[in-house]
């Protein structure tokens, strides 16, 4: 097993940067620990890869540097980030195949993007201005 593991992950315009090296099972989010992290449904997004590590996740200090986005889009980032760096630490296949039978975001980026919305219309990307013709 390799010392440092250095991975990262990018769902719409967040992107995750994750420093995983042997440890004690600490996971720290901007420096912050993932036990304060908020919103709640966001903690526990990020501790799925985690979770399906098993006993990997007790062995290994996770550091998360996160910028950009939401903070949906931000645990998803640190979610794929995560499985990652556990997949190039341990270089086990069989977490590999759990992590894609579990969710395959976990290892394989979602491209898709804010639609940008066009000149001379309204709001949205698609709407357009209503014609009348009386």
């Amino acid at each position: 097993m390799d010392s440092i593991i250095h991975t990262s992950g990018k769902r719409k315009r967040a992107v995750a940067r994750v420093t995983l090296r042997a440890g004690t099972g600490r996971v720290r989010v901007n420096n912050h620990l993932l036990a304060l992290h908020t919103p709640e449904i966001a903690k526990l997004r990020i501790t799925e890869p985690l979770l399906l590590a098993g006993e990997i996740a007790n062995k290994v200090n996770v550091d998360v540097n996160v910028i950009g986005g939401g903070w949906s889009a931000q645990a998803e980032a640190a979610r794929l980030a995560i499985a990652r760096a556990l997949i190039n630490f341990t270089k086990d296949k069989e977490l590999e195949k759990k992590y894609l039978e579990y969710d395959r975001a976990l290892l394989v980026a979602d491209t898709r993007y804010k639609e940008q919305r066009k000149p001379n219309t309204h709001s949205h990307a698609r709407a357009k201005r209503q014609k009348s013709y009386r």
